[in-house]
């Protein structure tokens, strides 16, 4: 009989242990935490309490600290660590995943400088291999606790996605597929901008209304700007777009809402990054979104105003009344 196949996940943080935690419940799983103290927690304890609180792991699921030895375990590889950290983390392991394993990003951010998505940084990292994404509208907590959602295993080779669905479903997580990898992967990245400016809505109490206008403008821009890159519109109407899109901009524990509801309040951005304690994906993506927004000549004023709010150029509420400021067309047209 064959073995099973051995996922290996890097970063221990609540989406990385959290995703690590279902592939656990199907096939032997490994979880590469850079903090030596986290791994031993998640073996001795079964918890991962910075990011999860006292929520009990799996107990197939096996953690280290030792990135070679994580890297050399894997059938499949799962890439959790924020955008920024993607080329460095595995630039040290070029060398140690074997010929054709397949590399999922869990990453929703765009890399400094070169603007590009975490899947492509990992095609150019590690040349050769199947290369896509796990994503949807999912609050790791929720997960963890057992309540039910969905995601979205993207690759370009249907078989391949085909292949990696079992390893993460469960009767409470449904995995789809999609070959749309850039507009899955667009819809992860442009939503948290959207919800830094739905978090200054709640901040500001703007009301309801209003942050239903900022849902429903931002994920037409999302949508707008995916098209002229290349992707599928329709894409941006599932899970990794709306699905994603609310999930990120309604829940309390979601991380660019905090951020917004702090900037709203005053704080500038580093005090709202400090305040919050984790990653923040939208503080880094906005400048770069914008640049993207320039060079495909795509009207982005909702991410126009969060990224100067962001900048420091002005205040969330300057912001909201900037947007104000905005004529309406036609629904379907830019503003």
């Amino acid at each position: 009989m064959a073995r099973p196949v051995r996922v290996v996940v890097l970063g221990a943080g609540s989406w990385g242990t959290t995703v690590a935690g279902l592939a656990a419940r199907n096939t032997p799983t490994l979880l590469w935490a850079r903090n030596s103290e986290a791994a031993d927690e998640i073996n001795s304890q079964r918890t991962n309490s910075k990011y999860l609180g006292e929520r009990k792991l799996p107990k197939g699921l096996k953690a280290t600290s030792d990135l070679v030895e994580a890297a050399r375990e894997a059938d499949v590889l799962v890439c959790g660590v924020p955008s920024h950290a993607v080329r460095a983390t595995l630039a040290e392991i070029a060398n140690e995943v074997r010929a054709w394993v397949p590399v999922l990003s869990l990453s929703k951010g765009l890399e400094p400088g070169t603007r590009q998505r975490p899947t492509e940084v990992i095609a150019e990292c590690l040349p050769g291999h199947p290369v896509g994404l796990l994503a949807g509208p999912n609050i790791a907590k929720e997960i963890v606790d057992g309540m039910a959602a969905a995601s979205v295993v993207a690759t370009q080779d249907d078989r391949v996605a085909a292949a990696l669905q079992p390893l993460f479903a469960s009767s409470v997580f449904r995995v789809y597929r999609n070959t749309d990898v850039l507009g899955c992967e667009l819809g992860g990245i442009l939503k948290n901008i959207v919800a830094i400016a739905s978090g200054m809505a709640d901040g500001l109490g703007v009301g309801d209304n209003t942050r239903a206008m900022v849902l429903a403008r931002g994920l037409a821009e999302m949508t707008r700007l995916g098209e002229a890159m290349g992707a599928n519109p329709r894409t941006f109407a599932g899970l990794t777009g709306v699905g994603d899109l609310i999930a990120t901009c309604m829940a309390p524990t979601s991380r660019n809402r905090r951020v917004g509801e702090a900037l709203a309040q005053g704080l500038t951005v580093e005090e709202a990054v400090a305040k919050l304690g984790q990653v923040a994906e939208g503080v880094k993506t906005a400048p770069t979104v914008m640049d993207l927004a320039r060079e495909y000549g795509v009207d982005m004023p909702i991410a126009a105003e969060v990224e100067a709010v962001i900048g420091g150029r002005q205040s969330a509420s300057d912001a909201y009344r900037g947007l104000q400021k905005v004529a309406p067309g036609g629904e379907h047209e830019v503003a």
